[in-house]
């Protein structure tokens, strides 16, 4: 499991490098994950021990979520003077995640598609 964890924070530390190194207007833990993807693709697979590693980290994501609750308890007041706002970029980031996803999905469909035949 420490192999594992060490992969994972090696790269997410690898895509912080990136963006400082190169100024991307792209978080560096997206870089990290994408580089994680190609190592992954290149091996043609997902170790059984990163796997596993994965599942127990996943299994225990809600616990990420108790900062970012406490958060919103201690700026409710900021919050309730820009709710509209807040509720604006919710809806219209959402409806974009949505499209870019079935946008997204309908190509990668199509492209496989014409590659089985």
């Amino acid at each position: 499991m420490l192999e594992s964890l060490a992969l994972l924070l090696v790269c997410q530390m690898v895509g912080e490098l990136l963006v400082q190194f190169i100024a991307w207007p792209i978080p560096g833990p997206v870089v990290g994950m994408t580089v994680l993807f190609l190592l992954l693709a290149i091996r043609r697979g997902v170790p059984e021990h990163l796997r596993q590693t994965c599942l127990t980290l996943l299994s225990h994501l809600s616990l990420l979520f108790v900062p970012a609750g406490v958060g919103v308890v201690v700026y409710f007041e900021a919050i309730a003077q820009e709710w509209g706002i807040i509720l604006v970029a919710l809806v219209v980031s959402t409806v974009a995640t949505i499209a870019v996803t079935a946008f997204t999905m309908n190509r990668l469909a199509r492209w496989l598609d014409k590659r089985h035949g």
